[in-house]
């Protein structure tokens, strides 16, 4: 018998399934994504892929994917092309996230330069604030053909 979570179906409106995957994010799927005028907001349904021994979100999860959140909506706010790098990661965690809880990645782009881009972001559970990250990611050069 195959038991299925009901939690894979509860995704907030307006969230799709993410398509840009990674070695890194692969074994975190299903990710999606909501695009805003403004960002990329990433989400997850948190489940034990993405905990620690003690059943909550692990920290690395978390700062993975606001550095990713950060990074797609800063390329979105150049030009969607643009090739970004982590020059830059902090993160703050404030609170917990457990397993069946909706944890959403909002990112608020603060600058976007000719070589750096800036940006903050807000990660949290079911609404409620569990960590706080910023970033500083360098523009690449286009590649020459």
């Amino acid at each position: 018998m195959t038991v299925v979570s009901h939690y894979a179906t509860d995704i907030p409106e307006g969230f799709e399934h993410h398509l840009r995957s990674s070695p890194l994010t692969a074994p975190w799927e299903p990710i999606y994504y909501k695009r805003t005028a403004d960002a990329v907001i990433l989400g997850v349904r948190l489940a034990e892929p993405h905990t620690n021994s003690r059943g909550l979100a692990h920290g690395g999860f978390l700062t993975a994917l606001a550095d990713n959140a950060m990074g797609l909506s800063c390329g979105a706010k150049r030009d969607s092309k643009t090739r970004l790098l982590t020059a830059s990661l902090s993160i703050d965690f404030v609170s917990s996230a457990r397993i069946g809880q909706w944890v959403a990645f909002e990112t608020d782009v603060i600058k976007v330069g000719r070589t750096l881009c800036f940006a903050q972001c807000f990660v949290t559970a079911d609404g409620m604030r569990c960590a706080r990250a910023n970033g500083t990611f360098s523009v690449m050069p286009e590649r020459k053909e």
